[in-house]
């Protein structure tokens, strides 16, 4: 008798393991499922944008990413967020969220960086001639920005939607400088910008200050804003002045900025920075006057207005610092502040013998290597500008 009980435990204790090993197996097999679901291509049929407002709660948006169809089990995408520790993590933001987007990138980007991918933008653009702002926002379906309101700087009236969208947690504001805006301008538009606060009295000097993209928020000071564009132009400048070759016709990063900001405002096309750069090494090099009409216009308007005419020849003979007619080499400081395109032209000129280039008509110059041919092309440019 005792026996047939110990072989009826050991039964119940084989099958036992068989089933406890069965179960283990329909687990593994049950948790690589779903992995695999968790990290596969996801329902969504068209982009969404996904907006997370500050202190909302991942329950809240599991639900609104399930409302809009993007999940493929929203209790696996919980237990996914839990499991790696994400559901802690989220960060308030407008996300465009694409089409067939798995859960575990889904997650990834609502709870990673916090900059938004989608919604409103609000631009304020710092332009040569004038400071716009432009208030867009992103159509998830087709990825392009569509134009909302767009007004002058200190100029025109806000638009209702300006006032609206600035004041959204969600709304991404940007700084963007364009190449060749002034230390002058720059500073005056920060002056106008009101979601900065504090007073910015002083000017950095010209040239010192990087055009490009600068992320800003509300409360942001101007003096600190200021102080990131200049860290970055000095950062940039250093790095491009580490790089100078023999070729380089210049003997500092300050004279590398001068000569920069002549290129940057003599021409708009990035494809003949490097055959401007190369007409004003080689004079340098000749010890000939640079004869630049943007140095002696800046000697008359210190930056802070557009001389919006030609120069008179009386202009063109009054002895200023920036008269590179009357005064060989480079003019006293640069001229506006330059972009990295036209630094790295200053740094490495294409070698050629031109010694003069005039206006084509067709948004670029004409170069010429002797002044007969130059005087062929004035007259031609000439003609060009009689004729319209």
């Amino acid at each position: 008798f005792s026996e047939s009980i110990a072989n009826m435990w050991r039964n119940i204790a084989s099958n036992s393991l068989t089933i406890i090993v069965v179960l283990l197996f329909l687990l593994s097999g049950l948790v690589v499922l779903a992995k695999s679901k968790y990290s596969s291509a996801g329902p969504l049929d068209r982009a969404i944008c996904l907006q997370v407002e500050p202190g909302s709660s991942m329950s809240k948006v599991v639900d609104r990413l399930d409302a809009q169809g993007a999940l493929s089990n929203k209790s696996l995408f919980r237990i996914g967020t839990d499991y790696t520790d994400k559901s802690n993590n989220l960060k308030a933001g407008s996300y465009l969220i694409p089409a067939r987007a798995s859960m575990v990138d889904i997650a990834e980007q609502i709870t990673t960086s916090g900059r938004s991918t989608c919604g409103t933008e609000i631009i304020f653009r710092v332009g040569i001639a004038r400071s716009t702002v432009l208030v867009r926002e992103l159509d998830p379906t087709t990825k392009q920005y569509v134009e909302v309101a767009r007004f002058q700087l200190s100029i025109d009236p806000k638009p209702d939607v300006y006032d609206t969208k600035i004041e959204a947690q969600d709304t991404r504001i940007r700084l963007v400088i364009a190449e060749g805006t002034t230390s002058w301008r720059i500073v005056e538009a920060l002056k106008s910008i009101d979601i900065l606060k504090d007073e910015i009295n002083s000017i950095p000097s010209e040239g010192s200050l990087a055009p490009g993209s600068y992320d800003i928020k509300r409360g942001d000071s101007r003096k600190s804003v200021a102080s990131a564009i200049e860290q970055a132009q000095s950062e940039f400048l250093a790095q491009v002045w580490s790089e100078r070759t023999a070729i380089t016709p210049v003997g500092s990063e300050e004279e590398l900025l001068i000569l920069a900001s002549i290129i940057e405002k003599e021409t708009g096309l990035g494809s003949e920075r490097s055959q401007v750069a190369s007409v004003f090494a080689n004079r340098l090099r000749k010890d000939m006057a640079l004869q630049t009409d943007p140095a002696v216009i800046y000697g008359i308007t210190q930056g802070k207005i557009l001389l919006g005419r030609g120069l008179l020849k009386s202009e063109l003979k009054k002895d200023t610092p920036w008269n590179t007619y009357l005064n060989k080499g480079l003019p006293l400081t640069p001229i506006s502040n330059p972009g990295r395109d036209s630094l790295r032209a200053a740094l490495t000129p294409d070698t050629t013998k031109y010694i003069f280039f005039v206006a084509d008509g067709k948004g670029g110059h004409a170069f010429s290597e002797t002044y007969a041919e130059h005087q062929k092309n004035v007259k031609i440019w000439r003609a060009i500008e009689a004729s319209k």
